[in-house]
């Protein structure tokens, strides 16, 4: 470029306006690389509004699965922007960040054009442990003139583009009620529906909110629009965490609090921050599960709300769970009494978001199973599963689940390990994901090491390792 280039204030100006025309992220890059005298790939990470850190940061986050991928600083990123070539690895990784192609980026080429000598950069990343598929659908339409994504690729996109707009922040009534019905029929849909399809019709509602959350909207109605991001980006991360897909289900359940903080809403940022706490009670560190819940009763100040009852039972399990058996009980007794204040009984439990009386038994059973009261924790089981209709979730594999654990905890081996077995082949193939797989695996781990060994222990042991063809 012969000219200085413009301050990134006038990057600003242009992207702010292109916000409000509702203009391609693509063309507002190309529309500052024309008018600001800077390089495609500068004009790339301005259209975005992310700072040099902010893009590093999120190459490096991007290139942790790849071996071959360079850690990028705000400097290195810099040096790029001015015209210096980076390696051709670095190059996919860049096109993957900004979804776009070499040519886009102002770059020559990337390590998927190479030469013939060189092998393909999906033949030089390591091998990743397989997951449960997924439709391809979930892919961003952003990134359609791409080339394939992977599905930890589509989910990271999706994620990541939904937390660009976030902050910025001309929609009717009539839509935002529509918007409201389809999330409802959704989150009806979610309390049986298997995680793999769910998160595709999940992602779909995700894309409509966010194609009006892009532009600048009244106060009022972004608060609607942060409220049902949070809400949809919480059902992902659970169906996330369901499936086994930890790191994402994190992001998500991080990009759901941020959501709902930004709306303001003190009741849901409690509900998001109670639903969070669950990845690290069934994967750990537990202690993060008692914090996230905590803070979800802080957060309900003592209202005798179903949210409160939530939190305040999450905390006694997680409590429960560490051993610490004095606070688990305060927490599981003050969640019995909000419970009954809120009036939660009567719920019928058809929503994803509703806390009915059968996941307070849920949460009961877990906290007096994790306690070994083992006789009370049975009575639960029995009166939980007595509530739960023909057509559910997993909800009661886990009371049975638990059931098992209870008969480990009485060192009745036999029982124990025939129940855990019976109920994850019982389970439906589509529902049975690794989250129902590890609450199986925890029967075995609880049992004295000398029993672990035996005949019965070592067919559940089995049953878990076949694929699910073969069951």
């Amino acid at each position: 470029m012969e000219h200085k280039p413009h301050r990134p204030s006038c990057a600003q100006r242009l992207r702010e306006d292109a916000a409000d025309r509702g203009e391609p992220v693509q063309e507002t890059a190309h529309r500052i690389h024309a008018h600001c005298g800077v390089t495609l790939l500068r004009a790339h990470r301005l259209a975005r509004g992310l700072t040099l850190q902010e893009t590093a940061d999120g190459l490096n986050t991007l290139g942790a699965r790849y071996e071959a991928a360079p850690r990028a600083d705000g400097d290195q990123l810099g040096h790029w922007e001015k015209g210096r070539q980076p390696r051709p690895v670095t190059v996919d990784l860049l096109c993957e960040f900004y979804a776009s192609t070499a040519q886009d980026l102002g770059l020559r080429g990337s390590s998927q054009s190479s030469s013939p000598d060189e092998p393909p950069a999906e033949e030089r990343a390591p091998a990743r442990r397989p997951q449960q598929a997924l439709t391809p659908a979930v892919a961003p339409r952003r990134a359609a003139d791409t080339v394939p994504l992977s599905f930890e690729q589509q989910i990271d996109a999706a994620r990541r583009s939904v937390d660009r707009t976030l902050a910025v922040g001309t929609v009717t009534p009539t839509q935002l009620d529509l918007l409201d019905e389809q999330l409802l029929w959704a989150r009806e849909q979610y309390v049986y529906t298997p995680p793999a399809p769910m998160i595709e019709i999940l992602l779909g509602h995700l894309f409509e909110v966010e194609d009006l959350a892009t532009h600048r909207q009244p106060a009022a109605v972004q608060v609607r629009l942060s409220e049902l991001t949070a809400m949809i980006a919480t059902l992902i991360a659970d169906a996330l965490m369901k499936l086994g897909h930890l790191r994402q289900a994190q992001s998500w359940y991080a990009t759901a609090r941020n959501a709902a903080d930004d709306s303001g809403n003190t009741e849901l940022r409690a509900r998001v921050r109670a639903q969070a706490a669950m990845l690290p009670y069934h994967y750990g560190p537990i202690e993060a599960a008692v914090a996230l819940s905590r803070e979800a009763r802080i957060l309900c100040r003592n209202r005798p709300t179903p949210t409160a009852a939530f939190a305040s039972a999450a905390e006694a399990r997680a409590l429960a769970k560490l051993g610490h058996a004095e606070g688990a009980e305060a927490a599981l007794r003050q969640a019995t009494e909000i419970f009954e204040r809120s009036h939660a009984r009567a719920d019928t439990g058809k929503d994803a978001f509703a806390f009915p009386e059968r996941r307070f038994l849920l949460y009961m059973s877990g906290t007096l199973t994790a306690l070994r009261r083992t006789a009370e924790a049975r009575r639960v089981q029995e009166s939980a599963l007595a509530l739960y209709p023909e057509k559910t979730g997993i909800d009661p594999a886990l009371l049975h689940f638990e059931a098992a654990l209870c008969l480990a905890h009485e060192h009745s081996t036999e029982e124990a390990c025939q129940l855990a077995a019976a109920t994850f082949l019982r389970t439906d193939p589509a529902h049975r994901t690794p989250i129902v797989e590890e609450r199986a695996r925890e029967v075995v781990e609880v049992l004295p090491p000398r029993v672990r060994g035996s005949r019965v222990a070592r067919e559940l042991r089995e049953i878990l390792a076949l694929p699910p063809g073969q069951m």
